[in-house]
Parts: structure tokens; C-alpha cells; sequence
């Protein structure tokens, strides 16, 4: 790439605000906005603000757009006007870096997901792919650094690119540099299940930022104490630390959450759900998530027979409404926990249902206007993960339930920094005990339920996602 210098502020993450496919007939893309917080926060910044987002091509139809785009610059009507520089790196270098290091060790990691006795093995093949993970960052520092104006402020995005900071500073020092992990950081004793220079390695290029920034102040907390045990005393950089807890964007959920095709997918839950034998309204348990191992899909499934168990009067007065959707299919591990959600709930179903009624209602198809139908009818939201970074859903639920909700909500959740106070917390791994936080907020009073619905929606929305990203590039002097 042509060495531009042009930008004053840049954005790095592994995904981009747009993707694109081929639309199988003809050598025409189509492109798709990405969503999440990222997107919403890069729109504050104003468009004469000379901006760039830096990402990479994670498809065929990416690569193509790339090949056909000026020097990787895509088109501005199909990214809703931001400038953005697509890298076409290779793909056996992205699968490594990403799927093999990225998803499946540093992941594994900060969500303490190995099962210690057979994993991680961390061999010749994990050092090879590894050689990729630093070329994938290397190449993101070197897109950086030629695209930065003097003086820029860039900000690196995620677990995917802990490497760039350190990689850039030493390519430009002029640049502010700020680094942010979006996922939780594990305590020393797990994150020091890496080999000793791969750790060292990690936190010192995060450690090349001038601040490095997380959700919540047990993460902030938790990398401090990785860089104490494993660098020694202090933070050998003087890098600045800062906790950022993003919220939920309300005005944009509020306004999706009364569109017509929203008010459709509600009309079709309501007859999925139906009516207790009594005709009175059913109860309704919703759940949104991907079929990501760390959102603990599989035991509040559990949880939920749990609560059929123990209180059988709420058998046929109450659904479960979850929706899993697929998450990371090209990983075996992945395609396996889809599998057995989808076994527990045809089980659970199975051995309790009625010819009137459905106990789990599953969808595993990607519908976000039917995710946004279901906040509205919650009663109850069960966000239960085994550790989050922070979990919006757990945000979002109490901002749009029409009735109020009562969240049920793990304490290894990010969110539950700033909505413990006001959910009922479980324990992620005990079944029986969410079990019972199910009961709780099903027998919970209307005034109560309601009182506390209204705190969670105002701590949920206390740093929407344009003010997040805002506060990250203003804590950088930008």
C-alpha cells in the first residue's frame, strides 16, 4: 500500500463494518452491514473527522471486493459512508491466525474453556500457527503505520490484534496508540497456562499502546496482575489503563423494536407460546445467544427442566423461548455444542410436553427482528454465560421488554459489574441453583419486577456506543 499518511483517527479489527458475497449467478457482490457495538460507535465520529477503518477480508466475496476496490479502499455507499481499507491477507494465514490461534487458544483462555487434562497441547503445529497469528498482526501494523497521518490516534481492536501496538509503535512513535479487549482477561494462574514467551509476547504487544482499555474493572484488574506475574512489577511501558463499559445503543433498539416486521415475528411467537390451560397468558423465559461455548447454552436448558422438576405448577404455564444461533460452524468443537443444544431441547420437550404445549421454543436461524420480538415479551431474560466480557443481551433485554423483565444474569458476566445489583445472579455452573433464580423471577411481583426493570434499562444505557468509542479516542488526546 502507498505510503498515504492521511488519517487522523484508525480503527483495527478483525471484522469490518461490511462483508460481502457473490450472489451465485453473476460476478455481482452483495454487500451486508455488519452490526454491534464497533459499527454504531465508529458512525459518531463526524464525517469530516478523516477517519479510517482498517480490517480484514474474511471471505471469497471480501477478497473479490478487495481486488476490484482502489488499493483495498472500499466503496463508500456500501459501508454507509466510512472510509475503509479491506486487507487481503492470505487465507491459509487468516484461517491460522484466526481460527487455530485467535478462536481457538486465546479465546479458550480468557473464557477458561480447556478441559486441562487433554488441552492445550501446545506443540510444533500451535508454533506454526502461531508464525501466522504474527504475520496477520504484521500486516495490520504495516497497513497502520502507512496510513496514519503524524500525530494520529489508532485504535486496535481485540484479542485478534494484540501484537499490532507493540508492532506499530515501532514502525511509527509518533502515533497514539490505544489497544481494546473486548472479551475477559484471565486471572495469572490460567493465563499462564501459555508457554512463557507467547505470554510475554501477548502482553508486551499490548503493552506497545499508550492505554490499553477493557469492559470492566475485574478485567482491567486481571491484565495487570498477567503483566505483574508474568513481565514482573509495574507496567514496564507506563501504558495507562481504562475501563470503558459499553451500553446498549436505546434509541436505535427502541426504534428497530416497533417496526413492522418486529410486530410479525411477535404475532408468531405469541401463537408458538400460547395460552395456559387456564387462558391465561403463558410466561415466557427468553434467551438470545450464539452457540458460542462460553454463553452456557447447554445448562440453562437444564436449568429450565430444573425448574419444571422442582415446581411442576409451572409446567404448561410458562415457555422457554431460546434462541441459539450458530456460531463459528467451521470448528468441529463448535458444530458438536449446536448439535447437543439442540438434543437437550428436543429431550427436554420430549419428556414434558402436552399435545397444547411446547416447554423450549429453539430457533437456531439468525433473526434479529425476531430476537428484538422476544426482548419485548420477556418476562424473564436467563443470560447464564460460563464468562463474558460483558454480554449486551443482558443490557438490551431490559430496555425493550414491554412488560418488564427480571434478568437472571451470571456472575461471570461482564454486565454484572453495573446490573448485579438489580438481576437476580446464579452461579453459571449450578444447574439446580438457576433453577431456582427461574422460580424467583417467575414468582417476583409486578411493582418489584417492574422498579428494577427500570434501573437495569438506565445502568444499560449509561455509555451507548457512539459515547463508548468516543470516550476511548478523547482518553488518547483524539
Amino acid at each position: 500500500m502507498a505510503d498515504a499518511r492521511g488519517a487522523k483517527i484508525l480503527v483495527a479489527s478483525n471484522r469490518g463494518p461490511v462483508s460481502y458475497t457473490h450472489d451465485g449467478t453473476t460476478d455481482a457482490l452483495t454487500a451486508k452491514r455488519g452490526g454491534g457495538g464497533l459499527v454504531s460507535g465508529l458512525s459518531a465520529i463526524g464525517p469530516d473527522a478523516d477517519a479510517l477503518w482498517v480490517c480484514a477480508a474474511l471471505g471469497d466475496g471480501d477478497r473479490e471486493a478487495v481486488r476490484r476496490a482502489d488499493g483495498g479502499t472500499l466503496d463508500p455507499t456500501d459501508t454507509g459512508g466510512q472510509s475503509v481499507l479491506m486487507l487481503d491477507i492470505d487465507a491459509d494465514t487468516y484461517a491460522a491466525a484466526y481460527n487455530d490461534i485467535a478462536n481457538s487458544v486465546l479465546w479458550f483462555v480468557h473464557h477458561m474453556l480447556y478441559q486441562t487434562p487433554l488441552e492445550p497441547v501446545f506443540d510444533r503445529e500451535f508454533r506454526r500457527q502461531w508464525a501466522a497469528y504474527e504475520r496477520y498482526n504484521r500486516a495490520f501494523a504495516e497497513a497502520l503505520a502507512s496510513a496514519a497521518a503524524d500525530g494520529a490516534a489508532v485504535l486496535v481492536q481485540d484479542y485478534h490484534l494484540a501484537l499490532v501496538p507493540r508492532m506499530l509503535r515501532e514502525r511509527r512513535p509518533d502515533l497514539r496508540i490505544g489497544h481494546f479487549s473486548h472479551t475477559p482477561w484471565a486471572p495469572p494462574e490460567y493465563f499462564r497456562l501459555l508457554p512463557d514467551d507467547i505470554a510475554a509476547q501477548l502482553l508486551g504487544g499490548i503493552l506497545g499502546a499508550d492505554r490499553a482499555a477493557f469492559l470492566t474493572q475485574r478485567w482491567a484488574d486481571a491484565f495487570t496482575d498477567c503483566c505483574h506475574a508474568v513481565l514482573g512489577p509495574g507496567i514496564p511501558s507506563g501504558t495507562r489503563i481504562g475501563v470503558h463499559g459499553l451500553g446498549a445503543d436505546a434509541d436505535f433498539l427502541r426504534k428497530r423494536a416497533h417496526e413492522p416486521d418486529v410486530a410479525d415475528r411477535m404475532a408468531t411467537l405469541r401463537e408458538q407460546i400460547g395460552t395456559a390451560p387456564d387462558g391465561s397468558p403463558r410466561r415466557t423465559i427468553v434467551r438470545v445467544d450464539r452457540t458460542e461455548l462460553s454463553k452456557n447454552i447447554v445448562r440453562g436448558l437444564l436449568a429450565y427442566e430444573e425448574l419444571l422438576l422442582s415446581h411442576p405448577e409451572w409446567r404448561e404455564r410458562v415457555v422457554h423461548v431460546a434462541f441459539a444461533y450458530p456460531s463459528r460452524q467451521d470448528l468441529a468443537v463448535y458444530r458438536d455444542y449446536t448439535a447437543e443444544v439442540q438434543r437437550v431441547a428436543s429431550d427436554i420437550n420430549s419428556r414434558y410436553g402436552t399435545p397444547g404445549w411446547t416447554p423450549i421454543v429453539l430457533h437456531v436461524k439468525d433473526d434479529f427482528a425476531r430476537s428484538l420480538a422476544a426482548y419485548r415479551l420477556a418476562d424473564v431474560a436467563l443470560v447464564n454465560p460460563i464468562r463474558d466480557g460483558m454480554n449486551l443481551v443482558a443490557k438490551e433485554v431490559p430496555v425493550l421488554s414491554d412488560e418488564g423483565c427480571v434478568l437472571v444474569l451470571s456472575r461471570e458476566a461482564g454486565a454484572y459489574e453495573e446490573l448485579g445489583e438489580d438481576s437476580v445472579g446464579v452461579n453459571p455452573y449450578d444447574v439446580v441453583g438457576t433453577g431456582g433464580a427461574l422460580h424467583e423471577a417467575l414468582v417476583m411481583g409486578v411493582e418489584e419486577r417492574g422498579e428494577r426493570c427500570k434501573r437495569l434499562a438506565a445502568a444499560a444505557t449509561g455509555l451507548p456506543p457512539g459515547r463508548w468509542f468516543l470516550d476511548q479516542l478523547d482518553a488518547l488526546g483524539g
